[in-house]
């Protein structure tokens, strides 16, 4: 039923997808790495076709599945928050170039979501996508694709 007002009101969504805290399954939390694959969300993309959806933490470590979903849904996009500075860099690095390279890095959006709201870490996951390589890919990921996301035309980003 919420996906289905979202869609109708074409209000965008997050869900948080892939990682969680370490050791959270046996802190009393219940979270399972299992239910936090990318695919599981396809039942409700293909239900509502319209939902504009972002996948948290670019869903790591479901790399392949994420590129499928997003391949297979276009109005799917990820942001990057958290896995951007929890990550060793090279790991991050990777998980971001392969999602670029598959010819995704226009649905990538930096994302805010942070578990404890530190400046420190916001600045470690800015630098963490200067392993992208190109300009532009960074302002898309930083703003212009935020601002198609959440349909913010006349706003435009800063150079």
């Amino acid at each position: 039923m919420l996906f289905a007002l979202a869609e109708e009101l074409d209000v965008p969504v997050g869900l948080h997808v892939g990682l969680g805290a370490p050791d959270a399954a046996y802190s009393g939390g219940g979270y399972r790495m299992a239910h936090g694959n990318p695919l599981l969300l396809e039942d409700v993309l293909v239900r509502h076709p319209e939902l504009r959806l972002y996948v948290m933490h670019a869903g790591w470590p479901f790399l392949d599945e994420l590129i499928g979903l997003l391949h297979a849904h276009r109005r799917v996009f990820i942001d990057i928050a958290v896995i951007n500075w929890v990550l060793p860099r090279a790991e991050f690095h990777g998980y971001l170039r392969r999602i670029v390279e598959a010819g995704f890095g226009d649905r990538v959006m930096f994302g805010s979501d942070q578990m404890v709201a530190r400046i420190d870490r916001h600045r470690r996951g800015g630098r963490g996508v200067r392993g992208v390589p190109a300009e532009e890919q960074k302002r898309d990921i930083f703003c212009n694709n935020a601002a198609r996301f959440l349909r913010l035309a006349g706003r435009p980003c800063q150079s």
